[in-house]
Order: C-alpha cells, then sequence, then structure tokens
C-alpha cells in the first residue's frame, strides 16, 4: 500500500507478527486494499498460499456504533453450519494495538460481487431472474435462522426495533449534521424524520436481520447458473424486523419505469433490464419463503431511503473532515437531498411499489 489514507489503516510488519503468533509463520506476506466499499475498510491478506480478507473500522472519527467489525465477525462465526452462505471466519482481534482498529480475518471467496455492471454469463432472462431469486432466497434464509440454536438469543432486542431504527438514525443524522449544516442543510429530511416516527407499526415479525442487506453485500460463484456463495457487511446486525431488510433491498432495486436520474451514486442500473424480477416479484418470493407478510410498505421504503441518506450525510461530514479519500463521499452534497426527495416521494404515495 502506498498513498497516505491506506497507510493508516494498518501496520504491515505488526500484523505480520501477529498473524504468525497465531496461525504460523509462513515466507510470503503482503497486503492490498480493497478500494469497492463504501463504510468498514477490507484489505486483502496473502500469507504463503492462503488469502485471507481482513475487516477493520475506517480511520478515523466514526458514528457511535456505525462500524463494528467484532459483532460482524461474532454472527459471521454463529452462523457458520447454517443454510446461509457465508466465508469462513478464521479469528477476530479486539487489541487495538496491532493494526490501530480492532478486526477480524476470514477466507477470501471466489467469484464476483455484483455492483455497477451485470456479468457477461449473467446476461439471460433466466439467469437474470435466478440471480434475484437466489437473492431473496438468501435474505430468506437469514430471516428463518433460530438465533437460540446458534448461540445469537441474546444478539438483540426485536421488541421495539423499527422504533429504535427511527430514532438511531436520526441520532446519526444529527452527528453528520453537526459537520455538513455549514456547507449546506437537507431542510427535508426532518419532515421525514417526523413522519417515520408517527408512522411506526405497532407490532412487527421478530428474527435475525442483516441490516445492510443488498446486491453488492452478496457474492455470486463463476459460472451459471447464478449462485450466491457468500453474504457480507453484517457489522450492523442483529435481532429486529425482518420487514427492514426487504425495505432496504427493494431500496436498491430499480423497476424498468423508475427515474434513472434518482439518487444514482448508490442504485445499479442494470436490474431493471429484461429478466430481472421485478420489487413486486422480490416481495413475493419472499412473502412465500419466510411466512411473512410484508405489510406498511410506505413506512419501511421510506425508513430505507432516509437510513439511506443518513449514511451518506455521514459519508459527507467523513469528507469534509478529511477522513475519507472515497470519491463517493464529496457526491453526497447533492445525492443526500435527492434522496430526501424520494423519501418523502414514497411518503405521499408517488413512489409506490
Amino acid at each position: 500500500m502506498t498513498d497516505s489514507y491506506a497507510d493508516r489503516l494498518v501496520d504491515e510488519d505488526a500484523l505480520r507478527a501477529f498473524l504468525d503468533d497465531e496461525l504460523g509463520a509462513v515466507d510470503a506476506f503482503s497486503v492490498r486494499r480493497h478500494r469497492a466499499g463504501h463504510s468498514n475498510e477490507t484489505l486483502f491478506v496473502t500469507r504463503g498460499d492462503d488469502e485471507y480478507v481482513l475487516r477493520r473500522p475506517p480511520a478515523g472519527e466514526t458514528a457511535e456504533k456505525a462500524h463494528d467489525v467484532l459483532r460482524e465477525y461474532g454472527v459471521m462465526d454463529a452462523l457458520q453450519d447454517t443454510p446461509v452462505p457465508l466465508p469462513e471466519t478464521v479469528l477476530a482481534c479486539d487489541n487495538e494495538s496491532v493494526i490501530g482498529a480492532e478486526f477480524f480475518l476470514m477466507r477470501k471467496l471466489d467469484g464476483d460481487v455484483v455492483r455497477d455492471e451485470e456479468p457477461e454469463r449473467f446476461a439471460s432472462a433466466g439467469h437474470r431472474r435466478r440471480l434475484g431469486e437466489e437473492l431473496v432466497d438468501s435474505l430468506a434464509a437469514i430471516h428463518d435462522v433460530e438465533p437460540a440454536e446458534v448461540g445469537l438469543g441474546e444478539f438483540g432486542h426485536p421488541e421495539g426495533f423499527a422504533e429504535r431504527q427511527v430514532e438511531r438514525w436520526s441520532q446519526q443524522l444529527m452527528w453528520a449534521f453537526d459537520t455538513t449544516a455549514d456547507e449546506r442543510e437537507v431542510e427535508a429530511l426532518y419532515d421525514v424524520m417526523a413522519w417515520l416516527q408517527e408512522h411506526v407499526p405497532a407490532e412487527h415479525p421478530h428474527a435475525l436481520v442483516h441490516g445492510d442487506y443488498k446486491l453488492d453485500n452478496v457474492m455470486f460463484a463463476p459460472g451459471t447458473p447464478p449462485e450466491l456463495v457468500g453474504v457480507f457487511d453484517w457489522e450492523m446486525s442483529t435481532l429486529g424486523d425482518p420487514r427492514t431488510d426487504l425495505g432496504w433491498l427493494l431500496s436498491f432495486w430499480r423497476d424498468p419505469d423508475d427515474d434513472p436520474a434518482v439518487a444514482e451514486a448508490f442504485l445499479p442500473t442494470f436490474v431493471a433490464e429484461p429478466g430481472y424480477p421485478t420489487r413486486q416479484d422480490l416481495v413475493a418470493r419472499w412473502e412465500d419463503a419466510t411466512g411473512y407478510a410484508y405489510d406498511h410498505d410506505r413506512f419501511y421504503r421510506a425508513l430505507a431511503v432516509y437510513k439511506l441518506a443518513g449514511l451518506g450525510e455521514m459519508f459527507y461530514a467523513r469528507h469534509l473532515q478529511g477522513d475519507a479519500d472515497d470519491p463517493l463521499y464529496p457526491r453526497m452534497r447533492d445525492t443526500v437531498p435527492a434522496l430526501a426527495d424520494r423519501a418523502q416521494r414514497i411518503i405521499d404515495g408517488d413512489a409506490p411499489l
């Protein structure tokens, strides 16, 4: 690693010594930063013939609970013997003196994370539909886990989860506004905040939730048909309301008639191509697989876009603080207001499922 921000992420000599003690010494060792993500940092570690992925928080100040990598490791480790597709966990380290932050290590999987472009091998109607089905089926597998049976019975407090989501993301928005308000304000988010507070469902199902489930947080194996082999980015997972996961997935999914200009920084365009399931298709398959009803659609989709706006505002704050070099972050100056408008249109019924 050669740039100044990357050098803040890991002391390579200290990491090598730590891993040699834990896993045995090797001759070859290298570390490479993976720049595709926008939240926790991902580093590729090669030791001898073995390849690993290291996850750690970003450098600099972060919002409370927004980058908990040890929580991420704990749930992934607990789910190793379940139908949920995951990489193999290796170890976790809570000693921040090793690389400057807590971190964990997992085996590297082979395959593709489908982010901005459709893999050529998936460009047929049958493969496109199967990709969407694999995506929803793996989400349903998460929601089907019995938490107590895998040691996650105390992993969270599902009662009142949706209400706490509104409160927590409002707090994180306010954390970001402390930095961003001098540059520009997003008044519409206060209206969305008030509507969400008034329309929290009185009851909701209880299940293990991923917290950040979307297309570019999963990996598909090489070859066809599409086979989902790994679910990543579990730092927001807990016990809560599974409909928040589905609402979040839907907020990243385009239908053919959607306005392509809305929050294009976050949304893949290719899933609107012929053959991909629509949002209604995804909902119907999830309902069939889980037995849950996707009630209160406007609340869950508006909440998802509100959270996305909160995430974008935290990105923008970190950009202004000089704690990130991600080219996406400065774009949040204009993207967050567009997200606020999108949330309001969902609330008003102008952006139906």
